[in-house]
């Protein structure tokens, strides 16, 4: 399975690593680069569709702290240890002649340098500061900086040896020995390895968590062995909230799974007497539960016996299902999204459908038939809605396939919308 991989470092990490980058199998990698690594907010509001985020480091991964975890994608940073410490202190005693205790250092965990000097046997203590602990802010990175020029004043220190490049750049400028920490190719590659690694199991794992909320609207014998057999089909158990209300929490992926498969239309038919149904989505159990809730209760307003709602974590309302899968969004104040709707001529509902599509799509790439199943519009109108994204720059078609033996092959689309979309 190709895996796209977003990677935000600095111009220098990026050297490092684009050369090497063809060993990476099924990996796609799609670089940011940064002057600062307090831009890596930035660059996170600018991300296109990927499958997982690597940092070059704590720091920018640390920096981009707010907006990361706003986004629904796995990421972590390039990990430092004594590989990376034992290797950068080895070149500055060989190209430099400077002696270990000799170098101011900053790095993620100061445990890091004094294994180093335990396991070599030098008895001087390490001249270092470690920002394991530290809020980052340009403050901080001062705070960095005049810890090296500190020690290269008093002499404690003839060089500096530092993990942030735009710390190295400054002490440059005032004229201070300086060296970079290397990143060591293979310590890039398995970190990368390991990156794809996690956005897989994100993805075999629909990390989501999925909630069913079931209420009975009028007392019956035989409704907790009916429950029963729904619960085995979901993965899950149902609890009782009270007399005529049940919820089973399970995952969106075992749901969409008996959604697409239309099994759920003969699971709920078996049941008798008129019930309401709400599934929900979230980044937790309470979330989802509470969405359950929420989309139960457009379903006991609704005069049909059988049917249910679902809402998504970005408060996307679909259906009632089964006889129809309308989608209606219960929130749409995304600054960014009414921007590109205005520029595109099409709706934020329509806009916010797409991008809803694009979480949900087991791959970054479709094709209009995907969409249009998803949307539940006919074909011309879905291609209508994506020549509109190609022509403004927020889709492009990056292949085509041939399903068939004869007739025309169909185009395969990537969409470039911004993942800050689905905050």
């Amino acid at each position: 399975m190709m895996i796209k991989i977003a990677v935000v470092g600095s111009k220098e990490f990026m050297e490092t690593l684009l050369p090497v980058a063809h060993k990476l199998e099924e990996i796609e990698i799609d670089p940011y680069i940064y002057l600062h690594p307090a831009e890596s907010s930035e660059l996170l509001k600018r991300l296109k569709p990927c499958d997982f985020i690597f940092f070059s480091g704590a720091l920018p991964y640390y920096m981009a702290k707010e907006i990361r975890e706003q986004l629904r994608i796995p990421s972590t940073y390039l990990q430092q240890d004594e590989t990376t410490v034992a290797s950068s202190i080895l070149s500055v005693m060989y190209h430099q002649g400077i002696q270990p205790h000799k170098i101011s250092i900053d790095l993620v965990d100061r445990s890091f340098i004094t294994n180093v000097f335990h396991d070599i046997g030098i008895k001087e203590s390490p001249q270092v500061l470690d920002y394991k602990n530290m809020l980052w802010s340009k403050d901080e990175i001062n705070r960095v900086m005049d810890f090296h020029i500190a020690k290269y004043q008093s002499g404690e220190a003839h060089l500096a040896l530092t993990s942030i490049h735009a710390v190295y750049d400054e002490l440059q400028k005032i004229g201070i020995p300086s060296e970079r920490m290397i990143d060591p190719k293979q310590s890039i590659i398995h970190g990368l390895q390991d990156a794809k690694i996690k956005a897989e199991l994100a993805k075999s794992h629909s990390a989501t968590v999925g909630a069913c909320m079931i209420t009975s609207l009028e007392l019956r014998e035989g409704l907790l062995e009916q429950l029963d057999f729904i619960s085995k089909e979901l993965r899950g158990s149902f609890k009782k909230v009270d007399e005529m209300t049940f919820i089973l929490y399970t995952t969106r992926g075992d749901i969409e799974s008996i959604i697409k498969t239309n099994m759920i239309n003969n699971l709920f038919a078996s049941i008798e007497g008129t019930i309401a149904i709400g599934f929900g989505y979230g980044k937790t159990v309470k979330e989802a539960e509470q969405n359950a809730k929420i989309a139960q209760s457009f379903a006991k307003n609704n005069p049909i016996d059988h049917c249910f709602y679902i809402l998504t974590s970005d408060k996307e309302l679909f259906g009632p299902f089964p006889k129809e899968q309308r989608v209606q969004s219960l929130k749409n104040d995304n600054p960014e999204l009414m921007k590109i709707a205005k520029e595109t001529k099409l709706s934020p509902a329509n806009l916010s459908k797409i991008i809803q599509f694009s979480q949900s799509h087991p791959s970054l790439k479709f094709t209009a038939a995907d969409l249009s199943e998803y949307l539940q519009v006919t074909r011309r109108s879905t291609e209508r809605l994506l020549k509109k994204l190609v022509d403004y720059g927020y889709a492009h078609i990056c292949g085509e396939e041939m399903p068939y033996q004869q007739g025309r092959p169909r185009a395969i689309y990537e969409l470039n919308l911004p993942l800050s979309l689905s905050f």
